[in-house]
């Protein structure tokens, strides 16, 4: 016979693994559900790429942008693909 400390641990174990299997479905949901926006948002005209891109530029606080567009322009110059940058050898 488990000893109450055993049986404690296996059923706080299945809680967990439980509340994991909910949140999972639920995320399952959601997903779905996003995915049916960015359906509408194309059959509406919009450029589901851009629209995904902008969610995760609105995910970040302005200076990580700003670093990021920092080095993203310095990259593009070094391989002159910026008005005016000549391409590296």
């Amino acid at each position: 016979m488990p000893d109450q400390k055993t049986s404690f641990a296996q059923g706080q174990l299945k809680s967990l693994v439980e509340r994991i299997e909910r949140l999972e479905e639920e995320k399952k949901t959601i997903a779905g559900d996003i995915k049916e926006v960015y359906a509408e948002a194309k059959a509406n005209g919009f450029d589901t790429k851009i629209l995904r891109k902008l969610i995760s530029i609105r995910k970040k606080d302005r200076h990580e942008r700003e670093e990021e567009d920092a080095i993203l322009d310095l990259y593009m110059s070094a391989l002159g693909m910026l008005p005016g940058a000549s391409e590296a050898a």
